[in-house]
């Protein structure tokens, strides 16, 4: 399992697929709220003047001595919502970002939201 405090140090590295595809580069980490584990992380994509931060399930990544490797295709996580780099994660799209992934999304039970940027 990757912690928070583990992941946090690659910020930067190079995201992969497990065929080796460059995604793009760490940019954030979110967390589960009822759990305060690593579940989703953004990833940096585009050019220098148009990045856009793609997030990515961290259900069974491997952190490797230059990169993180992701259980997901480079194709999927290029078509999961986005935000643009200074942007914040809208509580209404969190849903969409789980449902792309075919992961069930459960906020709290006083409607808290299931995602927090660490």
């Amino acid at each position: 399992m990757i912690r928070t405090a583990d992941i946090r140090e690659w910020r930067d590295r190079a995201v992969v697929d497990t065929e080796g595809h460059k995604i793009g580069v760490l940019e954030a980490v979110y967390v589960d709220t009822t759990t305060d584990e690593p579940a989703m992380a953004t990833v940096r994509t585009g050019l220098p003047t148009r990045h856009r931060l793609f997030f990515v399930p961290l259900d069974e990544a491997v952190a490797g001595p230059d990169r993180l490797t992701v259980r997901y295709a480079r194709s999927l996580v290029r078509r999961a919502p986005s935000i643009g780099t200074d942007d914040i994660l809208p509580a209404e799209q969190e849903a969409a970002i789980f449902q792309h992934y075919g992961l069930t999304y459960q906020p709290g039970a006083g409607g808290e939201r299931q995602l927090a940027r660490r």
